[in-house]
């Protein structure tokens, strides 16, 4: 099993403790995005996940405490890329090197996808 798998598989098993599509359960599957977009943090975030204090329940906490620091009204939200700043904080992990998008350089670190090629568009036609 790779170290991608079995980040995921831990994910998953801390997701079965809590309600599908709760904030805690969301808080997994944007680990699991970050360990098959990034497979050097899926060993990291492994290590962690095996400490109670680490688990997604607790990552959740970090984020609501965010969220309710920046209340507007009764109103909060979190965007993708403050709850990705969050969780690579709290889980030790390096700055992206994308946006959140998937798509776009992230100011923190450097593209790599497309970084310096040219796409003729008239190739697709």
């Amino acid at each position: 099993m790779s170290m991608v798998d079995a980040a995921i598989a831990a994910i998953t098993a801390q997701q079965a403790k809590v309600k599908d599509r709760s904030p805690q359960w969301m808080v997994g599957e944007q680990l699991k995005d970050i360990c098959r977009a990034e497979p050097a943090s899926a060993e990291l975030i492994l290590q962690d996940l095996e400490k109670e204090a680490m688990s997604i329940t607790e990552a959740e906490k970090k984020i609501k405490a965010f969220a309710d620091g920046h209340k507007t009204g009764n109103c909060s939200c979190v965007t993708p890329a403050e709850s990705d700043r969050i969780l690579r904080k709290f889980y030790g992990l390096p700055a992206s090197s994308v946006s959140p998008d998937g798509l776009t350089p992230s100011p923190e670190g450097k593209a790599s996808i497309g970084a310096g090629k040219i796409i003729d568009l008239a190739d697709f036609f």
